[in-house]
């Protein structure tokens, strides 16, 4: 049999005059006889970091059965039709979020599980995103992105001892550097495609900028020759950070979204909330639908929110109401509350099951963490965490598990097997002391 199929690059892109449209997965890319999963066009891990604060009702979120086809409680129900793709991790601590001001660190030490230094000067770990974005996202125009609903919570979630560093955010790049979460869905949109109401103006806009940045390099570079040693370091800085955003704006302006169905761009914060978590999930769906990124990480509300839950009839702010001492129907609208966060997850997860990529779908090929870093709110307490992993990291994750690991065994040993998972070794990670071997 003579094999007569034309391998084309995966990184094939039709020319025009000044412009370049990025092709979809061909045939014609996967060499003759060889699988999709050996070739340059295999699909590419994704990872997602999603956080609720305040906890959970844990005897409604926690299965009462371990090992396979396990019965989902009331929070955990809506991701019953992903049960295929879900693992529930129960016995987990995280010490480092373990001190007087509670909210005040408890969203920034969830990913890295590293105690935070007593400073108004951040000082604690790197977290697992930014440890992701670095090994599986840097060709992406965004090597991570972070997202959030609320720009901040109400009083407690800064701290005379700590300050607000590790209150607003679960994502740190180095161990000084917190990252800020973009929680207006305009602003995330013109992040993600570029400035412009509408596809025409973004196109526009994006070759304007393009040009702007050529004659910057171009002067940059001519002043460059006439500076001493210590200005011309400061310039090759700036030279590199004037680099990354010509990369972004290339990327941006050579893809070819018209199949992704863009929506015109938000026209700011919507007024009901519920909307608002839509609009922003949405958005993380897109940004890994258009490979602008491989990581993400959203928090759901903010730490010590006050949001109320009116659309669903809980007029109660959700910081009050997880403080319920014990009260029957506070608890019982908390639960709903926990119950319609996982609601709106589960519309996210059902849009990366939908999504085709490589042999299978996003899901199929993404490791999303679904958690907390608290458990009972009431007692401001971090064990047993709740936490819940959906997707299969590209069949390197089994699924359909409730896996219980000893009593307070570190959360950090989640995050390290997650990576391992994704293909990112790594001897240690904040007080971890190994992998699962069950998940």
């Amino acid at each position: 049999m003579y094999i007569t199929r034309k391998h084309i690059s995966r990184r094939t892109v039709l020319r025009g005059v000044g412009v370049g449209m990025a092709l979809p997965l061909l045939d014609a890319m996967i060499p003759a006889h060889t699988a999709l999963a050996k070739t340059a066009a295999a699909a590419k891990a994704r990872m997602a970091f999603v956080y609720f604060p305040h906890g959970a009702v844990m005897d409604k979120w926690t299965p009462t059965k371990d090992g396979a086809d396990v019965d989902l409680p009331p929070i955990l129900a809506p991701l019953k039709p992903f049960q295929q793709h879900l693992t529930v991790i129960s016995g987990m601590e995280n010490k480092s979020a373990i001190a007087a001001p509670v909210h005040a660190i408890t969203p920034g030490t969830w990913l890295s599980c590293v105690e935070p230094r007593i400073s108004h000067d951040p000082l604690g770990g790197i977290t697992v995103d930014q440890i992701a974005a670095k090994r599986i996202s840097q060709d992406t125009a965004l090597p991570s992105l972070e997202i959030a609903t609320e720009e901040r919570g109400g009083e407690g979630s800064c701290d005379r001892n700590y300050g607000c560093s590790y209150g607003k955010t679960i994502a740190f790049s180095t161990p000084s550097t917190p990252l800020p979460m973009e929680h207006n869905p305009r602003k995330l949109f013109q992040q993600l495609f570029g400035q412009g109401d509408t596809a025409s103006e973004r196109i526009a806009l994006m070759r304007e900028d393009a040009s702007i940045l050529d004659l910057v390099s171009r002067d940059a570079a001519d002043l460059k020759r006439s500076l001493g040693a210590r200005d011309q370091a400061l310039m090759a800085d700036y030279l590199e950070t004037v680099r990354e955003i010509e990369r972004r704006v290339q990327q941006l302006s050579t893809r070819d979204n018209s199949k992704l169905g863009l929506p015109d761009a938000p026209s700011g914060i919507p007024a009901n909330f519920d909307e608002h978590v839509k609009l922003q999930f949405d958005l993380m769906a897109l940004a890994f639908q258009a490979n602008l990124t491989r990581v993400a990480s959203f928090m759901m509300a903010a730490e010590v929110s006050n949001q109320p839950y009116n659309f669903m009839g809980i007029a109660d702010a959700f910081h009050p109401l997880s403080h319920h001492a014990n009260n029957p129907q506070k608890v019982e609208r908390l639960a709903k509350l926990q119950a319609w966060n996982t609601q709106a997850f589960a519309r996210f997860v059902k849009k990366m099951s939908e999504m085709p990529d490589g042999e299978g779908t996003m899901l199929d090929n993404s490791i999303i963490l679904f958690g907390s870093n608290m458990s009972d709110s009431n007692l401001h307490n971090h064990f047993p965490l709740p936490t819940a992993v959906l997707g299969k990291g590209g069949g390197a994750i089994r699924g359909n598990t409730h896996l219980r690991v000893p009593d307070r065994t570190p959360l950090a040993n989640l995050h390290l097997t997650l990576l391992a998972r994704a293909g990112i070794d790594l001897d240690k990670l904040g007080d971890s002391s190994g992998v699962f071997a069950g998940i």
